[in-house]
């Protein structure tokens, strides 16, 4: 509980001290920070979904090893999962291609 309460004040912190660095101290134009999120945001969701595909490969080798016999509706469910999983890191792929230009 106190790990999570660290966490919310640390957060409230770096969101509050955001608009003290909105504007240059010269009005003249700052640093471009965008591809460096673009690379930390899809570092972040090629991470989770690897993570989201690992879960769902041994949930899957786990249950054919309960039930042999539901082999192809597990693979069919395993596959389409997959195929979701993947989707979302694609997804995030194209946004940050548009948004990074």
């Amino acid at each position: 509980m106190r790990k999570l309460q660290y966490l919310f004040m640390t957060l409230s912190m770096l969101c509050l001290a955001s608009p003290a660095f909105a504007q240059t101290a010269g009005g003249g134009g700052g640093t471009n920070l965008i591809p460096i999120g673009a690379g930390i945001g899809m570092g972040i969701a090629a991470g989770l979904c690897g993570i989201g595909q690992g879960r769902a490969a041994g949930s899957a080798t786990e249950a054919l090893a309960r039930n042999p016999g539901a082999r192809a509706g597990i693979m069919l469910f395993l596959i389409l999962g997959l195929a979701f999983i993947e989707s979302l890191s694609l997804f995030t792929f194209v946004i940050i291609l548009l948004k990074a230009k």
